[in-house]
């Protein structure tokens, strides 16, 4: 018996959800799971907080199967996810509504404000941009526009967080100021503020982020309202430790890192950078103000963000200089067009407005995203180099607070500690590996030596193998600057190891010495009779053969007592 918790973006074959097990096999149980279940146009999506008794089988996440890949099942593990479970709907013994939670609540009135924007006159692009700014779905954003919003440097708008609740902060700030004149105002307008900023939470689905937003700022909400003296970063870090003994698992949320990480440089940097030049035009002033907060937030999240995603924007500034005016516009206008959609009141000139507005800033985004010359991609930095990036840009800051001796020290080690990570880097890549990679229905080997990087392959005339999986995440993790493309060779020696591969026409040489056989293409072959003629060393099946195959093989190695090695159980095959 399951119950679902959350709703994930579906990929092109299943619907997504997190899912509480309440009973298993008649014990009852806790804990959560991945749950997919096969696309079904005829079926209604599943909704949160929905009770199903599912016949199907619980197993673990699979690993990730081939290196330098992102690890899926690490990601649900901070989560607090570790199995999952695949049904479809004819797996669906029983289903009724559960008792409402929270989330749920939320969850239904933000797919009431969905369906009725559906019914407006927006186009479909525009409206998934509305969506994602004001009620923070983007299951409806296409692939292409997500992705010339990541080159451009504007992802962060799609995602709802401090930018949009902090936008909304000064906001309701304004709107309540008034009421400041009457007595126990500052009180009363506190209590508005914090009441507006959780009610867009909870039109906003109550997701991790907008929470984590809201909280931070009804804290700095209820410090001026006490008109004490208060320290931001005292406050910042007081809803830091409130979330994490909320759920601990949040320190682990690439989203939760950046959003405090910004946060804290802001306060940190801001005010340092923008006392660098005081322009006399107020127009000026307040691109300057954009500008610095902008900087002091890249400089915060950069080397996470390098880290995690590996490449930069270099035009963020042009981008940020345009798209951050317009989307405090955007998103106290979005936020009217939805109130005004959920009770049938929406004008059809404001909607084909704010569908030309959101038009243009789609098509300025997408002129950002074609200038691919300052767009800095496959980058590779690792942990040690991130944290010792860190200690720099703080020996830097310390500096310009105050010159000292300790503080130059502090400069100096972080810039060694760089130095030594980036040598160390560069030592580890170095080295030279054969990788036999897991990919179905098709067979892909690389050889990595330095960085050079050949690619084995029987698609020989494929053009575009840099963005290819995985040899795109394997080439960026190896800062490969060199990239050729071969035939797979039947019989091949590496490093002391003799590999033969006998693919579908089954043919192999009658006696050889061979280390190791690799199977692919589903070869009809009698595999003992083989082992017997060749007496390999080990078994590689590769995800370019039939699974009833494999399983046979699997149980001849068993027999024989030979090491059997399929990519699709254990991941790519690796000789160092």
């Amino acid at each position: 018996q399951l119950k679902i918790k959350e709703e994930l973006k579906a990929d092109r074959f299943s619907e997504k959800y997190t899912a509480e097990i309440n009973f298993a096999e008649g014990q009852a149980t806790t804990g959560k799971v991945l749950l997919y279940r096969t696309q079904d146009s005829s079926s209604a999506r599943l909704r949160v907080d929905e009770v199903l008794l599912v016949s199907a089988d619980i197993s673990e996440v699979p690993p990730i199967l081939n290196p330098n890949q992102f690890d899926y099942s690490k990601y649900l593990a901070g989560l607090g996810v570790h199995h999952q479970v695949q049904i479809s709907t004819e797996n669906i013994l029983k289903s009724r509504p559960g008792h409402t939670t929270l989330r749920g609540f939320a969850e239904e009135i933000r797919n009431y404000c969905i369906e009725k924007l559906r019914q407006s006159p927006l186009q479909l692009n525009e409206r998934a941009i509305l969506q994602a700014l004001v009620l923070g779905q983007r299951r409806d954003i296409d692939r292409a526009l997500y992705a010339q919003y990541a080159a451009a440097g504007a992802v962060h708008i799609l995602a709802v967080s401090g930018l949009h609740v902090g936008i909304l902060f000064f906001i309701f700030q304004f709107l309540t100021k008034p009421l400041r004149r009457l007595l126990y105002g500052r009180q009363v307008q506190a209590m508005l503020v914090i009441v507006g900023l959780f009610s867009f939470a909870l039109l906003a689905g109550l997701s991790p982020s907008v929470v984590r937003a809201a909280s931070m700022f009804s804290l700095f909400v209820f410090a001026q309202a006490l008109q004490r003296e208060t320290n931001s970063m005292n406050t910042l870090f007081i809803s830091f430790l409130g979330l994490l003994l909320i759920n601990p698992l949040w320190i682990f949320h690439v989203g939760f890192q950046m959003s405090y990480l910004a946060v804290f440089f802001i306060l940190l940097l801001q005010p340092k950078i923008y006392n660098l030049w005081w322009p006399k035009s107020w127009l000026l002033r307040k691109f300057w103000g954009i500008t610095s907060v902008t900087l002091a937030a890249q400089i915060g999240v950069v080397p996470v963000s390098l880290y995690y995603f590996h490449q930069f924007p270099g035009l963020f500034l042009v981008t940020n200089l345009v798209v951050l005016p317009c989307v405090g516009f955007l998103l106290s206008i979005g936020l009217l067009i939805v109130i005004l959609a959920a009770i049938d009141m929406l004008p059809d000139v404001l909607a084909l407005g704010y569908n030309q507005l959101v038009s243009l800033l789609n098509t300025f985004i997408a002129w950002v995203a074609r200038q691919d010359d300052f767009l800095f991609s496959e980058i590779s930095l690792r942990l040690s180099t991130v944290l010792a990036i860190y200690i720099t840009i703080f020996g830097i800051f310390l500096l310009w607070k105050r010159f000292t001796a300790l503080n130059i020290y502090l400069f100096l080690t972080g810039t060694i500690l760089i130095l030594g990570s980036l040598l160390l880097q560069k030592y580890e890549n170095g080295e030279n590996e054969l990788v036999i990679f897991h990919k179905n229905r098709e067979s892909l080997m690389a050889l990595k030596e330095g960085a050079a990087l050949t690619i084995f392959s029987t698609d020989t005339i494929r053009n575009n193998w840099e963005a290819t999986s995985p040899v795109k995440s394997y080439s960026t993790f190896h800062a490969v600057d060199s990239l050729s493309i071969s035939p797979i060779p039947y019989v091949f020696r590496y490093d002391g190891t003799t590999v033969l591969r006998v693919d579908s026409m089954s043919v192999y040489p009658s006696s050889e010495k061979v280390d190791i056989i690799w199977l692919t293409g589903s070869p009809r072959v009698n595999l003992e009779r083989l082992i017997d003629s060749l007496r390999p060393q080990k078994i590689i099946a590769d995800g370019n053969n039939y699974r009833s195959f494999v399983n046979r093989w699997e149980k001849t190695c068993n027999r024989k007592k030979l090491p059997f090695h399929h990519t699709g159980a254990k991941g790519a095959f690796l000789i160092e």
